[in-house]
């Protein structure tokens, strides 16, 4: 390993690193507009300038690579004042914006200037002045206060996978922006606001109503999708003024949604605040008292097995957890949370888990995808896989999920939907196999769309045949079999048995039994994505945040937390146990929801054995020792599962989301994602299957 010499103090480096690099693990900051650890380098700032013993001139230390008996120095005279009049000349155009721009008090070039700016300027020349470019809903552009750093552009083209940034002209006259005016198409472009270390991109529906010293910052993670992005939520009073990432490299990097980022206004529209019960037809607000004395006439009016519980996408593990032993104490097996149907059970762990683990996305060798649209389903996992696929080596095939010729940011070979492509890649037979088998870390990743239906255990257990067959399991620690989930609550209600007891109805049958009258009242925990027009007579308790689908049907409405209003457990695609923090007070008279289950159970005669939080997630680990692995994804051993049996014709099911902006009942309700909706189908429609 190079060893270099850098303010006097010797340091050993792995070779490849640059000086920046190296100077960083020496605990010495360098300067820097321009270079970003995620992209590719382009030496375009200067900032970063050092002076290296016997070279001609300064290098650019984020450029220059590490070399045996280098001599650096980072902080001499001349090199202060090499940086000073980089500075200058950046400044020479910037306007002086800082009192009315969203990025003040997070500017990168503020916190240099501090450093390395003049009390004076020497330019008496015009100031360029640019146009303002039209990005779509989301990005709010000033490009007069562009540096041309290319962050953006880099981001775009190397990471979202998305060539739709670039710039024109050169020197002065140069500009970035879409060479056609357009909305961006990416799921993942917000994180350009970041990236950028000046005022040019900010977001566009924060804009103008806070600075970031008047917010408090909590740390928390995402559940609009069942990755589990680690996020910091940004309050101001109750109120959620903007969400930003944090960085894990096991689970997001430091990549969001655009979803995940901007879907937060939703979280203050079409909130339930007070509980409701149905009179004469119509939802009238009601006391606690009154919606619990209701529910409770039903339950001492039904036997107990005609009651049914559903568990929706976006339930925490402790709701789940109350609710399930509420109904084990009322005596129905009929319960289970999985809302869209997915034959997944949970006889074997391995059979419902990104096994692979996100980040050992990294090490794969070859990946088939089975009924899913990753960039659609979870564009920050698709950026791993797109980020795997520029290295070169990496092979991707689809079967079903996506039309032939769609745009999943990388390159991949479609095998068609037809379910004969899965029998005659589990036996060997078609091609695809063969590279499997030649792979040391071949791993398959199967979609929700392809487990709903009759059929979908099937496919599952074919899916498993195909893992064993091409070796994609049992070779070292390697497990290449993956169940990519849509759902954030879906992990942790399987590994809690948040399923249908013995001769218990699965969602299908306790809407079948509804509509024919055999069932008498439905329990609905956040459960929106059903087909409430199959409810039939049924008595609905709708327990959620949102006045949404649910909520319109219920005959007692019971209002409860959102994700940043409690203090929760979720357990991402891969088995990550994680947990949410409250950042705001749930609105009116809601509650976490756990706690509204537990009041129940007392108006029930049912009491539940726990009081606090810290019982309930004691709960938890008595049910499921995996809730003791804080923030880790802990391996499952392979397992059976699945079903046996040859499909018959027909084609492997389609990606489980239609509209990539709206999935669920905060992104249903913010402003931003319907504008989102709006303009990607107002003619901006890419090829990814995203009609909305």
């Amino acid at each position: 390993m190079p060893k270099l010499t850098i303010n006097g103090m010797e340091i050993e480096v792995e070779p490849g690193l640059t000086v920046l690099q190296a100077c960083e693990l020496a605990g010495i900051e360098i300067p820097r507009f321009c270079y970003h650890e995620r992209l590719s380098v382009a030496g375009n700032c200067r900032m970063c300038l050092v002076h290296m013993e016997r070279a001609p001139k300064p290098v650019a230390s984020c450029a220059m690579p590490v070399g045996e008996g280098m001599v650096i120095e980072t902080d001499t005279p001349e090199v202060r004042k090499m940086r000073k009049g980089v500075m200058e000349f950046l400044l020479i155009n910037h306007p002086l914006d800082c009192p009315i721009c969203d990025q003040g008090g997070e500017c990168d070039l503020q916190d240099q200037a501090m450093g390395y700016g003049t009390d004076r300027g020497r330019y008496l020349e015009n100031k360029r002045a640019v146009k303002d470019k039209n990005l779509g809903p989301l990005i709010k552009t000033i490009m007069t206060r562009c540096i041309h750093c290319t962050r953006c552009i880099r981001f775009a083209t190397e990471v979202a996978g998305v060539q739709e940034l670039g710039a024109t002209g050169r020197g002065e006259n140069m500009e970035v922006g879409t060479y056609v005016e357009k909305a961006l198409t990416s799921e993942l472009s917000g994180n350009m606001i970041d990236l950028c270390p000046v005022g040019a991109l900010t977001s566009k529906p924060y804009a103008f109503t806070a600075r970031p010293w008047e917010l408090k910052k909590t740390e928390s993670i995402d559940v609009l999708d069942a990755v589990g992005c680690n996020i910091r939520v940004d309050t101001r009073g109750a109120e959620v003024m903007r969400i930003l990432p944090r960085i894990n490299e096991d689970v997001n990097e430091e990549w969001i949604s655009d979803k995940t980022r901007f879907a937060c206004d939703g979280l203050g529209r079409q909130r339930l605040d007070q509980p409701y019960v149905r009179r004469d037809g119509k939802l009238e607000p009601a006391t606690w008292d009154e919606a619990f004395a209701a529910i409770a006439d039903k339950v001492k009016a039904s036997a107990p097995k005609k009651i049914a519980a559903i568990a929706g996408d976006m339930a925490c593990a402790e709701s789940m957890m109350a609710l399930k032993d509420l109904m084990t104490g009322l005596g129905t097996p009929h319960i289970d949370c999985r809302q869209d149907g997915t034959k997944l059970d949970a006889s074997s762990r391995s059979g419902y888990l990104f096994n692979s683990t996100i980040a050992g996305i990294g090490g794969a060798d070859a990946l088939l995808l089975i009924g899913t649209n990753p960039r659609i389903e979870a564009p920050v996992l698709n950026a791993r896989i797109r980020k795997r696929s520029i290295r070169g080596g990496f092979q991707v095939a689809a079967v079903g999920g996506v039309e032939e010729g769609a745009d999943l940011t990388y390159d991949y070979e479609h095998l068609g939907a037809d379910t004969g492509v899965l029998h005659s890649l589990s036996e060997g037979k078609h091609p695809f196999a063969k590279v499997l088998k030649k792979t040391d870390k071949a791993m398959l990743v199967i979609g929700q769309g392809a487990l709903t239906g009759p059929d979908g255990g099937k496919v599952l257990g074919l899916a498993r045949a195909i893992a064993e067959s091409c070796g994609m399991v049992n070779k070292g620690a390697w497990n290449g079999f993956n169940v990519l989930h849509t759902a954030a609550a879906r992990v942790g209600g399987l590994d809690l048995g948040f399923l249908p007891g013995r001769d218990g109805y699965d969602v299908e049958g306790m809407l079948s039994a509804a509509e024919s009258g055999k069932l008498d009242m439905v329990y609905l925990l956040g459960a929106d994505e059903i087909d409430m027009s199959r409810l039939g007579s049924a008595f609905v308790v709708y327990q959620g945040h949102h006045g949404d689908a649910g909520a319109h049907r219920a005959d007692v409405v019971l209002p409860g937390a959102a994700y940043t209003e409690k203090n929760s457990t979720f357990v991402n695609t891969e088995g990550r146990v994680q947990r949410t923090h409250l950042a705001a007070f749930p609105p009116g008279e809601a509650r976490e929801d756990w706690t509204i289950v537990r009041a129940l159970s007392d108006v029930l005669g049912h009491t539940l054995a726990y009081n606090d939080l810290s019982e309930v997630r004691g709960r938890l680990v008595e049910a499921n020792p995996i809730f003791l692995s804080l923030d880790e994804a802990t391996p499952a051993a392979w397992g059976d599962f699945g079903e046996q049996g040859r499909l018959g014709g027909g084609t492997v099911g389609s990606t489980a989301i239609d509209n990539f902006y709206m999935t669920d009942p905060i992104s249903r309700a913010s402003a931003t994602m319907a504008r989102c909706t709006e303009t990607r189908s107002g003619g901006q429609q890419d090829k990814t299957g995203t009609d909305g």
